[in-house]
């Protein structure tokens, strides 16, 4: 088989299996910090937010999550749907929030700084964040600062957002947990660890992109022996 017809095989292969654009993909995402933990695995792109291309949107979410802080005793709640993005105007002096961020109003129990909200954008960032705040420079993260909302039954959100790459912390970006209905405050937890795993559809692509590799190989190697 030639060069040609092996990359043509695999392109065939690949677009047979996918999406028809290739950059929807799934993402499992595990967390753990003090007293919660959860595994997720969301769906994201291929639309991303108007003002930063490379943040794409998060589709879809499901896995469990659970939270014993508080006397909450939620144990293996499941996730989703996530919160509609509502596409709000962020603070006059902040112009680096993405076009989807949004607010969750929360009536108590939120520090004073938090101006009775809870913030999100639903947005995921396969090459790390840049700052998406004009008054906080930390950023990197797959989640932004503003992060993810999803239901969890019984009127309860989560919010799961980064609060950045420390740099010289060791253990990369650091995240954040919020747990709020409408009309109280829950849980707020930070120090939280994400673990992204490797997507379905990189596997898959990788595993065909070494495919046409080896096949460009071996007829490299037949050619040169004729």
């Amino acid at each position: 088989m030639t060069v040609r017809k092996a990359v043509l095989t695999a392109t065939l292969l690949l677009a047979a299996s996918l999406p028809r654009d290739a950059r929807a993909a799934t993402i499992a995402l595990n967390f753990a910090g003090p007293g919660v933990n959860a595994t997720l695995q969301l769906t994201y792109g291929p639309a991303s937010d108007q003002k930063y291309s490379n943040a794409l949107e998060v589709t879809g979410i499901s896995g469990t999550f659970s939270d014993m802080n508080n006397g909450l005793n939620i144990i293996n709640a499941a996730v989703g749907p996530l919160q509609p993005v509502k596409h709000d105007t962020p603070e006059s002096g902040n112009l680096l929030a993405p076009a989807d961020f949004s607010r969750f109003p929360v009536a108590a129990g939120l520090a004073p700084e938090n101006n009775g909200f809870l913030t999100y954008d639903n947005l995921f960032w396969p090459g790390g964040s840049p700052p998406t705040a004009s008054d906080y420079p930390l950023h990197g993260g797959v989640l932004d600062i503003y992060g993810l909302m999803f239901d969890i039954g019984g009127g309860r959100v989560v919010n799961l957002w980064s609060n950045g790459d420390f740099i010289g912390s060791g253990v990369g970006p650091i995240y954040g947990v919020a747990v709020a209905s409408s009309a109280s405050a829950l849980d707020y937890v930070g120090g939280v660890i994400l673990t992204p795993e490797p997507s379905t559809l990189a596997l898959l692509s990788g595993g065909l992109v070494m495919l046409v590799l080896q096949r460009r190989r071996i007829t490299l190697k037949t050619s040169r022996r004729q």
